[in-house]
């Protein structure tokens, strides 16, 4: 399943914003299988904010584990927001 973040939005930023799409997401999006592949397109954003970011991708993290796949992006934003989030992990 491919999870298009642009649906979100073009500028993804605060904590309640992320919170407020991950329920979205887990109510009507995600798959009730766990083992299923999640693939985040990030094509059509401009801004990721780390806020938002943590509050939407890490419970996912966490339901999905490894069949979590964040597809590549050459945003700036996106790229320093994903690092940042690793660092913290």
């Amino acid at each position: 399943m491919r999870i298009e973040l642009k649906k979100f939005g073009n500028n993804l930023s605060s904590r309640p914003a992320g919170k407020e799409a991950y329920l979205s997401a887990r109510a009507y999006i995600l798959p009730k299988d766990k083992n299923e592949k999640v693939e985040i397109d990030f094509t059509g954003v401009d801004v990721l904010t780390p806020s938002w970011a943590d509050e939407f991708l890490t419970p996912i993290k966490k339901e999905f584990g490894d069949n979590l796949v964040l597809l590549p992006s050459n945003n700036v934003t996106i790229k320093s927001t994903l690092e940042f989030l690793e660092e913290i992990k």
